[in-house]
């Protein structure tokens, strides 16, 4: 199996790339693939209720986006200087990216909005990283709602209107710096009619990290180091996972991110349990992905470590195939675009 990150690269027109997000939810399209077949269907997102059986289940990350972009100044100087939080540490000590970084040393004080936020940077870290502690009166997510926005991914340039439109129905556990976004096709009413037809649907949380999306810039797969991300199943969870594996349902993960912290747990112990922690599974070919068997899933960046797990999962043959005909056929691409299910 060829480790050349090149052979993960396809052609895709920038109109491609969605700017916002549809008006309904559930009417993005859908393309369809069957592994075992090898064959493709294009449909609509509604429709993925013909494809999960009763019996099956849906494994949802419940994980809810930070408003994690802030714009300060630098007390001294006041010069700008954009914040972009990443995950908390302890307390009020947060991992977070800074732009311009070189210009904010150990030391450094900012200040955001009126003033009810501060921030000194207490270490200095690679590409721009730095750890800061942040001061404030009251109860810092609400500080961060009135004063932060929404982290759109670079390639998104038109501004949110609804800073909803940029979480799931059922986000949950604050402390994602992007969405999950493969849960943003569903809907409260499409959940329910599934659940009502059979279908389990079971959550976990996994914390998503800007690590998930940096671009590899390595030419050889294996030398590419994937940023860990937090993440926690239930005993709960874990149960009813392993009752609809025992029972011959179907395990449909929803998102790269539920695949990850469901490969991670089960490579572990060969069954699913209780667990939270940190991981940095990074999955290609020719790995197998074991956890699952199908997975609802967007359309992807060229050479990204997200078209390397879907490629273990569907082959890399039969994914750059279906890409390239998702090109043809004018899908929308990445966080606001369309939704892709393969069936293993």
């Amino acid at each position: 199996m060829t480790m050349d990150i090149n052979h993960y690269d396809f052609d895709l027109p920038e109109e491609l790339i969605a700017q916002t997000p549809l008006k309904n939810r559930d009417a993005s399209r859908l393309m369809v693939m069957d592994t075992k077949k090898r064959e493709i269907e294009h449909r609509v997102f509604s429709d993925i209720r013909e494809y999960i059986h009763p019996g099956d289940c849906l494994v949802l990350n419940d994980t809810k986006v930070l408003p994690a972009r802030l714009y300060g100044v630098k007390e001294e100087t006041g010069g700008k200087v954009e914040v972009l939080l990443l995950h908390q540490h302890e307390g009020d000590t947060w991992e977070v990216l800074m732009k311009p970084a070189k210009k904010v040393k150990e030391g450094t004080v900012l200040t955001f909005g009126d003033g009810r936020l501060k921030a000194v940077c207490t270490k200095e870290l690679e590409h721009g990283g730095r750890l800061v502690e942040f001061s404030y009166e009251g109860i810092f997510l609400e500080v961060l709602e009135s004063l932060g926005e929404m982290p759109l991914p670079p390639y998104i340039t038109e501004q949110l209107e609804d800073r909803d439109r940029y979480q799931t129905v059922y986000a949950k556990e604050e402390g994602s710096a992007a969405a999950p976004t493969a849960g943003l096709h569903f809907t409260e009413d499409l959940m329910q009619e599934l659940q009502d037809n059979g279908v389990e649907l079971i959550y976990l949380t996994l914390h998503v990290g800007l690590g998930t999306f940096r671009p590899v810039s390595v030419d050889n797969v294996e030398d590419h180091d994937m940023h860990a991300e937090f993440y926690t199943l239930s005993e709960e969870s874990a149960d009813r996972l392993n009752k609809v594996k025992e029972k011959g349902g179907r395990i449909i993960s929803v998102g790269t991110t539920s695949t990850r912290t469901l490969e991670t747990i089960y490579r572990g112990n060969d069954r699913f349990v209780a667990e939270r922690g940190w991981t940095d599974i990074f999955i290609y070919p020719p790995q197998e992905v074991e956890s699952i068997d199908g997975l609802i899933t967007n359309f992807h960046l060229p050479k990204s470590t997200l078209i390397m797990l879907v490629s273990a999962i569907a082959g890399r043959d039969f994914i750059l195939e279906a890409y390239n005909r998702a090109v043809t056929e004018r899908y929308r691409f990445f966080s606001f675009g369309d939704a892709m299910l393969i069936l293993k």
